[in-house]
């Protein structure tokens, strides 16, 4: 009879024992395998929306908190800063500063961020067009590929953006400007699948224009009269816009819609959030900056790489515990697999006897009893595996929800085939004492005593 058959007879001959090694094994492996596929994709998503940049600089405040909302924009921003103080960062002919990328934050559209910044961000993020063209005026935008699948919004389509990032109801201020969209991304697999770009203006703009209705002060006029400033606009406004009945509210929902303007033209009293910045060249200058700007200014700046191992320190602990954790189970499980096999001994001695006399060598004997274990641990590390793929789809939807960041339950990583060697090797060292003892089976003792 084909051992490997008459391993698995004798396995399910008594299933609540081979049962409960086989759960306590599933879950060791099911926990470790879904701890590397979490680390593996933020490990490879955070590296990815690294883009080369050298520093961020922001608003004081926690410096790894600046770099998860400017550069991968899931948290909240620290504040912003003055034009005035971050003009010098933009500045060509800065000795240090290769390029600097402008960010203004604090709106979105049904929860995917509007970002104000400049068309380099795309080149950046090594990004490209699937489709319009580049923003070039303000109240324009390009979506990423994702925030237009999700919103559903194509070239020409126009939209209203909320204050803030929440989607909650009753938490939301819609603005009244209106944008509209000219460019889509194709995907990247980076932050800017999930954004929404428009010009650092288009925020200014629609701030300001709010702040100037909120502050505005009705003159008191009699009924049915109409105050004479209020005639001169109307005029004004006919005079310019005549067609403004057929065009409805758009004219109005575009705040001075100007052309693209460099920063460096702007007043001195706006502000941005943050700054993306690259290096020129990696000189004594350049790794100074980041020290020079915290102790002599009232910005704060932050290396991304150095606040990305902060953060992965962090979480590591964490999932060093969760790691001891699997590691026990698996452990113990190698134990029931090893008290199994052992216990069944003694039941089966008769038949071990039987088959020796049947012409069954020790060496297929001890064979019978590795196949039992290695069978257990084989099938305990497919059960694992399909409980980390199906506990990572889960998890997937809630951190796509929450972040919008792209994680995948399909998957596979070498490790788990590293996972699968070691499942059978805890397998093998399981059932080897218990193989032992079946092979010293004695044939003449086991059948006199029957």
């Amino acid at each position: 009879m084909n051992l490997l058959f008459l391993s698995w007879k004798n396995l399910i001959f008594k299933p609540l024992g081979s049962l409960l090694s086989l759960v306590l094994f599933a879950l060791g492996i099911g926990l470790i395998s879904l701890l590397l596929l979490l680390q593996q994709q933020l490990q490879d998503n955070f590296e990815r929306n690294l883009a080369g940049i050298d520093l961020v600089i922001g608003a004081k405040g926690s410096p790894l908190q600046l770099m998860l909302s400017s550069m991968y924009h899931i948290d909240a921003p620290t504040g912003n800063i003055s034009l005035k103080a971050a003009k010098p960062f933009l500045r060509p002919d800065h000795p240090v500063v290769g390029q600097a990328i402008p960010l203004s934050l604090g709106d979105n559209y049904r929860g995917y961020r509007i970002v104000g910044t400049i068309p380099e961000i795309i080149n950046c993020y090594q990004a490209e067009l699937a489709e319009g063209r580049t923003w070039a005026r303000d109240f324009e935008v390009n979506l990423g590929a994702k925030a237009a699948a999700d919103l559903q919004l194509e070239i020409g389509d126009r939209f209203k953006s909320s204050h803030g990032f929440t989607t909650e109801p009753g938490m939301d201020h819609e603005h009244d400007q209106s944008f509209e969209v000219v460019g889509i991304l194709a995907p990247s697999g980076t932050v800017l699948d999930q954004l929404i770009l428009t010009t650092n203006q288009s925020y200014w703009l629609t701030h300001s224009h709010e702040s100037e209705e909120d502050h505005e002060t009705p003159v008191p006029v009699a009924a049915g009269e109409q105050p004479e400033e209020d005639h001169e606009r109307e005029e004004e406004s006919e005079e310019h816009h005549p067609h403004s009945e057929e065009a409805g509210e758009e004219h109005h929902h575009h705040v001075a819609a100007g052309p693209l303007r460099p920063l460096l033209e702007e007043d001195d009293d706006e502000a941005i959030t943050a700054l993306l910045v690259k290096y020129k060249t990696r000189n004594f200058q350049a790794l100074n900056m980041q020290r020079n700007i915290n102790e002599n200014t009232d910005l704060q700046a932050a290396t991304p790489a150095i606040e990305i191992n902060r953060l992965f320190n962090l979480i590591g602990s964490g999932e060093q515990v969760l790691r001891g954790v699997a590691g026990v189970i698996i452990v113990v499980s190698g134990l029931s697999i090893f008290i199994s096999l052992f216990s069944s001994l003694r039941e089966r001695r008769y038949e071990l006897a039987l088959m020796r006399v049947m012409g069954g060598s020790r060496s297929r004997l001890f064979l019978l009893i590795i196949l039992e274990g290695l069978l257990l641990a084989a099938l305990g590390y497919g059960i694992g595996l399909l409980l980390s793929h199906a506990g990572m789809f889960w998890i997937a939807h809630s951190m796509e929800d929450a972040y919008r960041y792209t994680f995948s339950a399909t998957q596979f990583l070498a490790a788990e085939g590293w996972l699968l060697l070691g499942a059978l090797l805890i397998g093998f060292l399981a059932s080897v004492i218990p193989a032992m003892q079946a092979a010293k089976t004695d044939i003449a003792d086991t059948l006199v005593i029957r």
